[in-house]
């Protein structure tokens, strides 16, 4: 045995200000009763990562550091970290989010007196780091629970009703070992709970031990990989639940009729829709509404027509979807580089609107008749009637639009 109780993993590549920042935390404020070390792995970085972990390294953290030859891509690097650690217990932690202590510590001690735990999860903080805040919890408990090896019908139960995503815990590296095994079309968080499921209990925990970071310090706007993959991942979502059943089902934990089939089939597409309802509420938000249009009709075709996450958009829905469609096909025509727009009032407002939703600053705007090149011109009429006017004048008639060529198939 190394005698290290817990080993706090950590995967980075080319953020040496996160970084830094990440380990002054743990050198400021992770004081624990026993032994631990920080494994951080290093995915080919060319920064100046190298020199930070060093600097901590001489000032007494006990730091192990590992730097790869080749970018590997972030699954690999992120498997390594926990591979590479010699604690009895690991922990992930994002080089730009934050640990709890001393809830931590409570944590450890948790899985001291319940060896039979394979994995201790817990729900985590959105955390302002600016203004030092705590926006909301990702689920919350009432209470601690404790699910038995092999309780793959209760614990499906439990994260269905509660809307659990088991991404956050620390984990008993004897069980790690055959747990954390490659995974990609499934979400890994499902898919692993299973294999740690599949050798002990498993615990969830009511009180947080982990922040992620939403608003940092550091930069503002910074790109987040969670956020992206709440956008994309719905279809993995139900992936990890359904091999989460499988594997419950081949280990006899789960008796498959057809009954029971289509009961646990229900329960995974409602728990997918409701995921694409907040990839919707992301999507309208980064103001790219043709995506959040599919996505709509989807959450709708699947049985849920009034979902909160979606209904703050819904009545201006149609008309962002037809101008981000004129948009669309306006900066994607090679070689226009204006828009004529014929028969509207409000040229200002509606140019307003088409540069927020994404028209290219080189695409000019303009209302006047023949002031620019017809072969470069798009033409966006207010009246059906008039399209076939400019389409005589020599404009191309594909890229001549009305307002109805736009939205009639925007069908809400």
């Amino acid at each position: 045995m190394s005698g290290i109780k817990l080993s706090i993993c950590i995967p980075t590549y080319n953020r040496e200000p996160f970084l830094r920042h990440c380990l002054s935390y743990c050198e400021n404020d992770y004081k624990f009763d026993f032994p631990f070390e920080i494994v951080v792995c290093d995915n080919a970085s060319t920064d100046g990562t190298q020199q930070v972990v060093e600097e901590f390294i001489t000032r007494g953290l006990p730091i192990r550091y590992f730097r790869r030859d080749e970018n590997a891509g972030g699954g690999p690097n992120f498997a390594s970290a926990f591979r590479l650690g010699k604690g009895e217990y690991l922990i992930y932690l994002a080089d730009d989010d934050i640990l709890i202590p001393d809830a931590v510590a409570e944590t450890v001690a948790y899985l001291d007196q319940n060896p039979d735990v394979t994995a201790a999860q817990a729900p985590w903080f959105l955390y302002d780091e600016v203004g030092k805040t705590d926006l909301g919890q990702f689920f919350k408990l009432e209470y601690d629970v404790k699910f038995p090896r092999g309780s793959f019908t209760e614990v499906f139960q439990f994260i269905y009703e509660r809307h659990i995503f088991p991404e956050i815990a620390v984990y008993r590296a004897s069980a790690l070992r055959s747990a954390w095994v490659p995974r990609e079309f499934c979400f890994y968080p499902f898919s692993f709970l299973a294999h740690f499921l599949d050798q002990g209990a498993v615990s969830f925990l009511k009180r947080p031990f982990y922040r992620s970071v939403s608003n940092t310090v550091i930069v503002r706007d910074r790109p987040q990989a969670g956020t992206d993959e709440v956008m994309t991942s719905w279809d993995r979502y139900r992936a990890g639940l359904e091999y989460f059943l499988y594997t419950g089902a081949k280990r006899g934990a789960i008796a498959l009729t057809m009954e029971t089939r289509s009961k646990y089939e229900e329960m995974c597409k409602i728990f997918t829709l409701n995921r694409m309802a907040v990839a919707f509420r992301f999507w309208a938000l980064r103001k790219n509404f043709l995506k959040a249009y599919e996505l709509y009709i989807r959450i709708v075709w699947g049985g849920i027509l009034d979902h909160p996450e979606i209904r703050p958009f819904r009545d201006r829905l149609p008309l962002m979807v037809a101008i981000q469609t004129l948009v669309g096909e306006v900066n994607g025509a090679i070689g226009i580089n204006t828009l004529l727009l014929a028969g509207f009032s409000e040229i200002t407002a509606l140019e307003g609107l088409m540069r927020e939703l994404g028209l290219k600053p080189g695409v000019k705007v303009t209302a006047e008749i023949g002031a620019h090149p017809i072969e470069t011109t798009a033409v966006f009429v207010a009246d059906g009637s008039d399209r076939d006017y400019f389409v005589s004048l020599g404009y191309l008639p594909g890229i001549v639009l009305h307002e109805h060529d736009l939205a009639r198939h925007i069908i809400m």
